[in-house]
């Protein structure tokens, strides 16, 4: 059952939302060679804790930290660890936030020191991919029209989509209805309805769109072990038209990169 949401309700989740963009941005400011990912997740979870909130994923199905950190190969629910981060690597970064009673979810791909061009490339495309799944999200659609858009997109590019992992509808709950696949033929699945919420987030790999898990339980990696790409957001229906509730700006402040690919998809300018 898709729950639909109250605009009082979606504020409420805007604010977890941007409880984890700030996270990222944090993170964008602290990522780096030499770092190691279990650094970053103490990082993290004191940094939601001081805001008011408590991490979504520690202890979630039993996964052991508050963040998945994903390098290279692995495509989601990498687990935190003491190796140090390379130059070269990409290393996907998804991070939850339990406020007010609702979930903010997203994640964001980053770059570590100088990363070769083709995987550039794919970073590139795979976000760009997330904001054109995004446009699909509005009143009419179905479901697999956000996916098709994602999959024709990326294959276009020669990428791999990955297939048994897909976005989903949140709220009270971390993982709520509709599940949201990126691929899909158009007009199939359910109908979009005003105050759905969704987290809508391709995992594209370079190559090949099959996958295997570790023995950790959790690690998914592609089986090829060319790299893999992953951004997210946080969307709700207001308007018959899509909302983030998420933002990438905070990284993007840590970074120092320009970008006005969100402006399209809010009714209310992003104040940071």
């Amino acid at each position: 059952m898709i729950i639909q949401k109250t605009r009082e309700e979606i504020e409420l989740m805007r604010e977890s939302a941007l409880i984890v963009s700030k996270t990222l941005g944090m993170i964008a400011s602290e990522i780096k060679e030499g770092v190691t990912t279990l650094y970053l997740d103490k990082l993290a979870e004191e940094f939601i804790r001081d805001h008011g909130a408590t991490p979504s994923f520690l202890g979630l199905y039993d996964f052991p930290n508050s963040l998945c950190m994903s390098p290279n190969a692995q495509v989601v629910h990498g687990i935190p660890n003491n190796t140090p981060l390379k130059s070269g690597d990409v290393i996907s970064v998804d991070c939850g936030a339990f406020k007010n009673g609702y979930h903010g979810d997203h994640a964001y791909s980053f770059e570590i020191g100088e990363v070769a061009p083709e995987v550039k490339k794919l970073l590139k495309v795979t976000k760009e991919s997330l904001y054109v799944g995004i446009r699909e999200f509005k009143a009419g659609n179905r479901v697999e029209d956000v996916g098709n858009a994602i999959q024709k997109y990326t294959e276009a590019h020669g990428y791999g989509v990955v297939r048994e992992l897909v976005g989903h509808g949140v709220g009270q709950k971390m993982h709520e209805e509709p599940e949201m696949p990126n691929y899909g033929k158009r007009g199939r699945g359910k109908l979009f309805v005003e105050g759905m919420v969704v987290a809508i987030e391709p995992m594209i790999n370079m190559g090949t769109r099959n996958i295997k898990q570790l023995k950790d339980g959790w690690t998914i990696l592609t089986a090829d072990g060319k790299p893999s790409a992953h951004f997210e957001h946080d969307v709700a229906l207001i308007d018959g038209k899509p909302e983030l509730l998420s933002t990438f700006q905070y990284i993007y402040k840590a970074l120092g990169i320009e970008s006005n690919e969100e402006d399209e998809f809010r009714q209310i300018p992003l104040i940071l």
